[in-house]
């Protein structure tokens, strides 16, 4: 990768697949652009790149790079293959691009105590991934014909979705008079059959009919 490449990178500013980080400084928080990256389409994680986009660079990119390596094999799970390339702006300054595919493994998640954390990326952000999507993601690894039942509860989603155009988790539990959890299985199966999309978000996830 040339320099020429980096500043092209950066000139198209953050976003779905681009995320800037000036220095390594907390690379236990970096890890979560690394796996929302993962989790949705890909993408590229420069370090040594202003918020702004200014290619400015960061003295000692070597050691940047080895404390980055080193969070990405210990806190996520499952491993997650990636690319690096260095990019020498000076004898003592440069710029590290990790290449971060749309992994097959998906989905990948912070190992923490007790819990597991999955993040994903929304536009030019990094969200925490609601159990709704964590499941969405689990059967996109291996995918296969979904079959479902048009019953009462479907029917009341379909006519809900087309007096309003949307729907979240809370408001079909609550319409169809159903369980959260049963709602949610019947949401996820309806993305999976290719009849739904979900649009997640940071606060409450939302449902469309598929286009």
């Amino acid at each position: 990768m040339t320099l020429q490449e980096v500043k092209a990178l950066a000139a198209k500013g953050e976003g779905l697949k681009i995320e800037f980080k000036k220095k390594a400084a907390f690379p236990e928080k970096i890890v979560r652009e690394v796996i929302a990256l993962a989790n949705t389409e890909g993408g590229d994680l420069l370090i040594g790149v202003d918020d702004d986009g200014t290619v400015s660079g960061q003295r000692f990119i070597e050691e940047e790079i080895f404390v980055m390596e080193k969070a990405i094999r210990d806190l996520i799970l499952p491993n997650l293959a990636f690319e690096v390339f260095t990019i020498k702006l000076s004898e003592k300054k440069g710029v590290a691009v990790f290449k971060i595919p749309k992994s097959p493994d998906r989905p990948h998640f912070l190992k923490e105590k007790d819990r597991k954390q999955a993040y994903i990326r929304v536009q030019d952000r990094s969200i925490q991934a609601s159990k709704e999507v964590w499941e969405v993601l689990k059967k996109g690894r291996i995918p296969k014909d979904t079959v479902f039942t048009y019953g009462w509860k479907e029917e009341i989603l379909m006519k809900a979705l087309a007096e309003s155009g949307k729907i979240t988790l809370k408001e079909f539990a609550r319409i169809a008079k159903v369980p959260r959890f049963l709602a949610s299985k019947t949401l996820v199966r309806l993305v999976s059959a290719n009849v739904l999309k979900i649009h997640p978000q940071e606060a409450d996830d939302y449902f469309t009919l598929k286009e």
